[in-house]
């Protein structure tokens, strides 16, 4: 039988490294990662999402969550979740709709790492907007995870810094599994 299967989540604002991270952490501990499905959804097709486009791209997220459990080794890194949606939704459409909230209310990570946006912000394409914006969904994000009670560890510095901050974190949650 296999054993249960960690979560990791990783969230924060538009170019602030979640990527990288996710990838870094997925290499460091032999396992897989699930890249945020919002970058592919703009790439094929070609623009930003519209209002009634987010409940699928969460719940897109979370189908790629489940397709890579089967090849994920003890953890799973999850670059982004609903939670995020939720909140750029906020931001673009004025809200959420009801099946959005709910998926996000019901999906839960063992841990929580929050990117802090102290790196560069980056342009990409039409899938961020500003360093204004990226500020902004940061304090909001970190205003949700404490209104929702969400632990969480708000990671800050380059990748290198990132990994150092994580390491007892992981070893922390490796231990209690």
């Amino acid at each position: 039988m296999k054993a249960a299967l960690l979560r990791v989540a990783i969230l924060g604002a538009e170019s602030s490294g979640k990527s990288t991270l996710a990838a870094a952490l997925a290499e460091r501990l032999g396992t897989v990662w699930v890249p945020e499905y919002l970058r592919e959804f703009v790439e094929t097709q070609g623009r930003v999402p519209l209002a009634q486009d987010q409940f699928f791209i969460a719940s897109t997220q979370l189908a790629r969550e489940r397709e890579a459990s089967d090849a994920a080794h003890g953890v799973l890194i999850c670059d982004t979740t609903p939670l995020m949606t939720v909140l750029y939704s906020r931001h673009y459409f004025g809200g959420e709709d009801a099946p959005l909230a709910a998926l996000a209310a019901s999906t839960h990570y063992d841990l929580t790492l929050v990117t802090a946006p102290d790196t560069p912000w980056v342009a990409d394409g039409l899938q961020r907007e500003s360093e204004a914006v990226r500020q902004l969904i940061y304090r909001q994000l970190l205003d949700e995870l404490a209104a929702r009670g969400i632990a969480h560890h708000v990671l800050h510095g380059s990748l290198a810094q990132r990994l150092v901050q994580t390491a007892p974190l992981l070893d922390a949650l490796l231990a209690s599994a």
